[in-house]
């Protein structure tokens, strides 16, 4: 149907008169399908009986200011300030079960007040409720990966350290050893440290926590694990074995001048695709007691050519190997160990999302407990948006080499645009409470769909 130029476009219009008044508006509509999702997991019931040992009681209560960490990271705020942007908001009020917000005082000092067994027994709540969806899932076999983020810090607080950053050189941070499943992409367990340790320290008692913890609640199900070269030690390697758990594992060969002598010796490879070469060895460092299986692999780059560029002639391109050693227990194909180890890769999209979308970077209090509760409501974030999705949707995926996730989960920060910052007023047209929204038939499909998955 042609429409008319009178039909589309109208003279520009003045410019309104701003106005704020007290109406019962709202920016997050979308908020509404939370309170349906944090209802039907109980989530307020489970937060309380996380403090439930505090002996002062606060107005708010220590549940009620997690809950608020989770929602103010959810709207897409990183400073505890940017609270004042929405502590008139209908929707957070009503989600919260408050008819006031607390102030940002009240909140970092609630934070700086958490003591050690509140940071246990929340931690201990995230862990049960990834592992419950799991169970529910029945699958075969679990994958976890391990690796630390840095969380760096201009200020001074408890327990950060100068240690290695690569981006901020010199400042303070933490180092929090985190581990992932793979197939539903939340976040299981973390470990937190200072910044100035090693990638592996504390890392074997930490890996044996999370394999007994899928353990006790999948008895019979395959686990396996995928590490970087910082976790390359025999002890590490001597436990997996032992707890039957398959793994692969990146090798520091630099390191190992004997593995370097067989890698430039070497005159018969195998095609592994159409980039890579390979070759599989039994091997063992001279300090450790077996041989285990090492897949060697190498790949042709160009090298960068930096002299002055001459337009007029033709210069080819050179290239040279560079390598990668991966240690495994698999009997898989040297194929599918390199395809399933390089899928570990997923881990560095949760950690961007959990930086740039929940601000899992941003250290709010001077305390080491608080800077703990407030990383642990990051995490929690995400997992319930990763929650939400699955209730909402039948697995996409089977499991593949590189064990993707079982779901295609939408980012955060598309949830964000597409249903919770939207426009609403709440009214009461005979007694009954209705949000009221425009009237956007795609918004329309996405919330319902959500509330009736969620019901």
């Amino acid at each position: 149907m042609k429409l008319s130029k009178s039909d589309t476009h109208s003279k520009t219009y003045c410019i309104p008169e701003l106005r704020f008044e007290d109406q019962k508006l709202t920016s997050f509509s979308g908020l509404a399908v939370f309170q349906q999702l944090f209802h039907t997991l109980s989530l307020k019931s489970k937060l309380r009986r996380c403090f439930q040992h505090r002996v002062v009681k606060t107005i708010f209560g220590e549940a009620t200011i997690v809950l608020l960490l989770v929602v103010h990271m959810l709207l897409g705020y990183r400073e505890l300030r940017h609270m004042k942007f929405y502590d008139n908001d209908p929707m957070v009020k009503r989600l919260l079960g408050l008819t006031r917000l607390p102030d940002v005082s009240t909140v970092s000092r609630c934070l700086s007040s958490m003591d050690a067994q509140s940071v246990s027994q929340l931690q201990a709540l995230i862990s049960r409720g990834v592992l419950e969806r799991l169970a529910s899932l029945s699958l075969p076999r679990v994958t976890l990966d391990f690796d630390g983020s840095v969380l760096s810090t201009g200020r001074f607080a408890e327990g950060t350290a100068v240690g290695f950053n690569k981006k901020k050189k010199g400042q303070r941070s933490y180092y929090p050893l985190f581990c992932t499943v793979a197939q539903t992409s939340q976040v299981l367990d973390v470990h937190h440290r200072s910044g100035n340790v090693h990638d592996s320290n504390g890392a074997p008692a930490f890996i044996q926590h999370c394999i007994k913890q899928v353990r006790e609640v999948l008895p019979g199900v395959k686990i396996e694990v995928r590490m970087d070269s910082a976790f390359f030690s025999e002890d590490l390697v001597s436990m997996l074995d032992h707890a039957e758990v398959e793994y692969t594992m990146s090798v520091p060969f630099e390191r190992l001048l004997a593995l370097k002598e067989q890698v430039e010796q070497r005159q018969r490879w195998y095609g592994l695709n159409h980039q890579c070469d390979f070759f599989d060895i039994q091997w063992k460092p001279k300090c450790w007691k077996y041989k285990h299986r090492f897949i060697v692999v190498r790949q042709a780059t160009k090298i960068q050519n930096k002299a002055p560029v001459q337009l007029d002639l033709f210069t080819p391109g050179d290239y040279q190997w560079e390598y990668k050693v991966v240690l495994t227990n698999k009997t898989l194909s040297a194929r599918k160990a390199i395809a399933y180890h390089n899928g570990r890769g997923s881990q560095e999209n949760i950690f961007g999302e959990l930086k740039s979308s929940l601000h899992m970077d941003y250290i709010p209090t001077r305390t080491w407990e608080g800077n703990k509760m407030y990383l642990l409501s990051a995490v929690m974030a995400h997992n319930i948006t990763r929650e939400l999705q699955m209730l909402a949707a039948s697995p996409e995926r089977i499991t593949q080499e590189k064990r993707p996730a079982l779901w295609k989960f939408k980012a955060l920060g598309t949830l964000r645009r597409e249903i919770i910052q939207r426009a609403g007023r709440i009214i009461r047209p005979q007694g009954k409470i209705v949000l009221s929204m425009a009237n956007n038939e795609a918004v329309k499909d996405e919330m319902l769909h959500y509330l009736d998955a969620i019901r």
